[in-house]
């Protein structure tokens, strides 16, 4: 089977190559050449790869026998037999059961019936007389459907073929029957429309024994006759009288040697026929293409090498069970969590910041500024129900007695109550922060995944720490609610005190919201409700100030769409929609009014929660507030018997002082509770965690028990350090293995183009050009297109009449 001294020893280093990288675990196998048979029905293509393993194994029959693809993979082993990729595990010795299994294997898929399929089936022949390659059986041209086939199944299988011949990688024999006319060969025009170049083109002609009497293929086997670049190989291949008579094809090789041997028009070719010079040529094929594949392998490999020493490093020297490594492993890990969490904490301008989403101190910063004054508003008191509480406050305080003048009692006891409603979210924001504060520490532990007993007990001993903390914070949060409740500081400098109560509530609400019409935020948000049909939607570019809200078509804010003013306006929640995945919340008017147009309300949203609390953050700034749960149904209840006995106008004044002196003072502690509360948690647990994590982990993890156990790696770290230390020792054999290549092959170079515009890329044109004959201009020399009978008969009787002269001088292509 050699014939390449190279190759042989070529073969040997590809196989390594094949086993460094299944060590890699990287996808870089070398691609080598699929070896695509392809031709007409019954044109011996089947035979032909028998020929190449040595036994009989493929289905047999007339008509259309290869129904679906055959990757066969011959892998060049010392035991032989064989293994269908559909049947894993089974080893078949017996090839006639090949056989049996192809047939029912294709008749699952398509049935029995002639129908044909684009799955492949995948065959491995193990063999000491095979080398590795790979060879593709494709079902033969056919142009008449029978049975089950479709009516276009010349399209599906020319489509079946294509898919396969068309990679730069496969190698096409194009077989053709000797008793057929060559240049009507579908499987040359099919080659030439993938390889028009012809650099994986070899011709097969097979059948050589079946000619008429009197006739041969010389001059085509010779190449000059329609000349091919790689040229043609002849091949003759078993009779069905042979097959059913279960000839070994080791006689019929050694017939087919004969036959070139003792045939007066091929004997001087016989060197260069026959299946072992095809095997031959399909060897050299493959050491030419494993050559101009090494260096990019080369290329591939080097990087890796590169990517993998910067991992290794740690590794080159590590032993498991010094102790000192391990007491310098746990020491690096504690200084390596302790940087990590503060810098996640307090910001970093290094390149490990995430880029991707707010984490760490960033979110926490979120929380105090956005969601924990959402929160707090949230809470604030209704109108109508703050109103009836006085009302009854100021009675309650009068008892039987008619007041005179305004009871501060009431005013106290009111405060009181809404002091007290502070206490919820603040404590809310402290659970809030907690929770992110547990994040940030275990995605700080990730670096100590590869000790995973260490890392479970710092984040033990961490959270345990947060949770203590974390007490301690809520008690003093408590504490500061408590220190509010316990004295009225009705002399503080912000305070409006009695003189200035008479003024109307709505003006002393707008007068502590306004801040001038200066810009509070900008951004995209989408509008759903827009459009000339309800339900329309797009982007706009929102500039929210404190008096009004205005969006523009984009952000550059030369189309303005619409001013909307916040007057009156207040949020809520909006249902998603089913396949909807933004969150909605909308504007609206507690009076029942059109904010825009002629809708009640105005529907917007962003692409996350995240978003829409902030953006509800920067509405409360502007004077919007969130609608309260029960403001509808207290509007109906308590305003009868609020407002049933208020018709006295003093009593009505008392309310409105009172109110207002209410609003005054709760304006000062919101302000205090929204200034101490951030700076309570970060005293108690952000700072104070950051300092254990500093001062005081490394002496908990030496108390709580054996460092050697807890600095015993994982399986999977374990397992991964002796998978990079392979990888890393299989690419440097690698690269040695190719460095080898160069002086361990011999190629051969690739035949010069010739002139085969002869073969149209069509197949609709039957036309050829022909040889003519400079010796004889009398008998067929002609210009152009030439009948199918020119270039049959008459190019016998015209090779007959030169047999004696010289064969390399006498022919010319047109």
């Amino acid at each position: 089977m050699s014939g390449n001294p190279g190759l042989e020893q070529l073969i040997p280093i590809v196989n390594k190559l094949q086993d460094a990288f299944t060590q890699l675990g990287v996808h870089m196998q070398l691609d080598l050449p699929q070896i695509a048979v392809v031709g007409g029905q019954s044109a011996g293509k089947s035979s032909v790869l028998e020929n190449f393993v040595g036994r009989d194994f493929l289905p047999r029959g007339s008509g259309i026998v290869t129904r679906r693809p055959l990757i066969l993979q011959l892998i060049n082993s010392s035991i032989e037999h064989a293994e269908f990729l559909h049947c894993k595990g089974k080893k078949f010795v017996d090839f006639n059961e090949v056989r049996q299994e192809i047939e029912a294997e294709t008749d699952r898929v398509t049935g029995s019936n002639k129908g044909i399929s684009n799955i492949p089936i995948n065959l491995r022949v193990y063999s000491p007389n095979v080398l590795n390659l790979t060879l593709i059986d494709l079902p033969g041209l056919t142009k008449v459907p029978i049975g089950d086939q479709p009516v276009d199944i010349e399209a599906q299988i020319r489509a079946m073929i294509m898919q396969f011949i068309g990679r730069d990688s496969c190698l096409i024999l194009a077989v053709t029957p000797a008793n057929t006319d060559l240049a009507n060969s579908d499987a040359l025009k099919l080659a030439k429309d993938v390889d028009p170049g012809g650099l994986r083109t070899i011709g097969v002609i097979t059948k050589l024994d079946l000619m008429d009497e009197g006739t041969d293929a010389r001059d085509v086997l010779e190449n000059k006759l329609l000349p091919l670049r790689r040229g043609y190989v002849g091949v003759v291949n078993r009779s069905q009288k042979d097959i059913d008579g279960q000839k070994d094809i080791k006689a019929a090789l050694a017939a087919e040697r004969k036959f070139f041997l003792s045939h007066p028009s091929y004997r001087h070719i016989a060197e260069r026929l026959g299946t072992p010079y095809l095997q031959r040529v399909l060897n050299q094929q493959l050491t030419n293409h494993i050559r101009d594949t090494l260096p990019s392998l080369r290329d591939k490999l080097q990087k890796q090498l590169l990517t993998l020493e910067k991992d290794v490093d740690q590794y080159k020297h590590f032993r498991p069970d010094d102790p000192s490594l391990k007491t310098k492993a746990m020491l690096q890990m504690i200084q390596q969590l302790q940087s990590d969490f503060e810098r996640t904490i307090e910001g970093s301008g290094s390149s490990e910041i995430n880029t991707e989403k707010l984490s760490g101190g960033a979110r926490i910063n979120r929380l105090f500024h956005e969601r924990f004054p959402l929160e707090i508003v949230k809470m604030e008191f209704d109108e109508k129900e703050l109103r009836r509480e006085i009302s009854f406050a100021i009675r309650n305080t009068l008892g039987i007695r008619v007041g005179l003048f305004t009871p501060d009692l009431a005013f106290e006891a009111i405060v009181k109550k809404q002091i007290s409603m502070l206490k919820e979210p603040s404590l809310k924001a402290v659970d809030l922060v907690v929770t992110e504060l547990s994040n940030v520490v275990r995605t700080c532990t990730e670096k100590m995944a590869r000790y995973p007993r260490l890392r479970e007990e710092a984040e033990r001993i961490i959270t345990t720490h947060i949770r203590e903390r974390e007490q301690v914070c809520k008690e003093q949060i408590k504490l500061l609610i408590e220190c509010e409740l316990a004295y009225m500081n009705t002399n503080h400098e912000d305070f409006i005190g009695f003189a200035n109560a008479q003024q109307s509530s709505e003006n002393s609400v707008k007068a502590g919201r306004k801040l001038g019409n200066q810009v509070i935020r900008k951004g995209y948000m989408h509008i759903h409700n827009l459009g000339i049909m309800k339900g329309g939607s797009r982007d706009y570019w929102f500039v929210l100030t404190s008096e009004s809200i205005s969006w523009f078509k984009d952000e550059e804010e030369k189309e303005k769409k619409y001013m909307l003013p916040l007057d009156a306006l207040k949020l809520r929640d909006v249902e998603q929609g089913f396949m909807s995945r933004r969150h909605l919340f909308a504007l609206f008017n507690p009076e029942g009014r059109n904010v825009y147009k002629d809708f009640k309300q105005l529907e917007l949203s962003c692409e996350n929660q995240d978003d829409v609390d902030s953006w509800k953050a920067s509405f409360l700034r502007a004077g919007v507030y969130p609608e309260k749960a029960n403001e509808q149904a207290n509007g109906d209840e308590s305003g009868s018997e609020a407002s049933g006995g208020s018709m006295d106008p003093q009593f009505e004044r008392q309310v409105e002082t009172i109110r207002n002196l209410i609003g005054s003072y709760m304006r000062i502690v919101t302000k205090t509770t929204k200034d101490l509360v951030p700076k309570t948690i970060m005293m108690l647990i952000i700072n104070n965690c950051k300092d254990f994590i500093n001062g005081e982990l490394l002496a908990h993890l030496y108390a709580s028990g054996d460092q050697s156990q807890m600095m015993e790696e994982s399986p999977e770290e374990a397992l991964k350090r002796e998978e990079m230390l392979r990888m890393y020792h299989a690419c440097k054999e690698a690269l040695h293995i190719i460095g080898d290549v160069s002086m361990a092959t011999v190629t051969t170079p690739v035949p010069p183009p010739v002139k085969n515009d002869w073969l149209p890329s069509g197949l609709d044109n039957p036309s050829f050009f022909v040889c003519v004959c400079l010796l004889c201009p009398g008998k067929i020399q002609r210009e152009g297109f030439v009948s199918e009978k020119t270039g049959g008969k008459d190019k016998e009787s015209h090779k007959n009449n030169n047999n004696n002269n010289n064969n390399n001088d006498y022919m010319k292509i047109l």
